[in-house]
């Protein structure tokens, strides 16, 4: 597969291949039936943490963009209409943020602590380039 990994970026490892598998979705180098490579085998080509990859396939499987079935592997899914794309976009980032929440409530954090810094961060995080931007369908 065509992924590569920056380990002196900022962005996180899992959504660089997040982020990448989508670029290859987008410009069709990867199709709807196209089998991805197991978690492991993912893993060891970018010789990084199994988690990793693993925490990658479940960001993509609960945006609808994937499908594990066990035995037989992990497979690209049929693209879904612009409605229900939007929604499973937000199903995505939801599930982003209670995670966020989770974990900073696990490091003893209150939610308004949570939410200040959140809001500070993202005012001061830079604007994506047209290129970045995702299409909000």
């Amino acid at each position: 597969m065509q992924i590569q990994i920056d380990f002196r970026a900022e962005t996180p490892l899992t959504n660089q291949i997040v982020e990448q598998i989508q670029h290859l979705l987008n410009t069709q180098v990867l199709q709807p039936g196209d089998q991805l490579p197991t978690v492991r085998a993912l893993a060891t080509e970018l010789r990084i943490n199994f988690n990793t990859v693993a925490r990658a396939y479940r960001l993509l499987d609960e945006a609808g963009i994937i499908s594990t079935q066990q035995g037989r592997g992990t497979f690209i899914l049929e693209q879904p209409p612009p409605g229900q794309l939007a929604t499973l976009r937000r199903a995505s980032l939801e599930a982003l943020a209670r995670r966020y929440l989770a974990e900073a409530d696990r490091y003893g954090f209150s939610r308004s602590e949570s939410m200040l810094i959140f809001q500070e961060t993202a005012a001061s995080w830079p604007e994506p380039t047209a290129a970045q931007e995702q299409p909000q369908e």
